[in-house]
């Protein structure tokens, strides 16, 4: 349950009331370590699009992305409303990848390549 202010006032997940050792906020509510994982992500990210297994519709698939839930999970719903169209995103394999609704391609480079990510495909 979250205050007015979107603070988290009462949980029952004993996960929830572990402070981060750094920043002193709630595991769920650091941001510290969604920096961290993302700083050492250098590498370019895999832009293809897919179709097969899909019932004859396609999606864009972005590969290659650090394994890290809630980097992805921000990323993904940023990228789903400036395209106008549905998503999600996987943790399955080494790395993280984000799925989009329809041929996107040519839009997602051009929005990745201005968050300042290297695009491959």
């Amino acid at each position: 349950m979250k205050n007015a202010l979107g603070r988290l006032v009462y949980s029952t997940d004993p996960d929830v009331n572990k402070l981060c050792s750094k920043c002193k906020e709630l595991l769920c509510e650091c941001t510290c370590l969604k920096e961290e994982s993302t700083q050492d992500f250098k590498g370019p990210i895999a832009l293809r699009l897919e179709k097969q297994g899909r019932g004859g519709k396609m999606v864009t698939v972005i590969d290659r992305f650090p394994k890290n839930e809630n980097y992805l999970k921000d990323l993904t719903a940023s990228l789903k409303k400036k395209c106008g169209s549905g998503g999600t995103y996987s943790l399955a394999g080494k790395t993280g990848s984000i799925e989009i609704q329809g041929d996107k391609r040519e839009f997602l480079r051009s929005l990745l390549e201005k968050m300042g990510l290297a695009v491959r495909g």
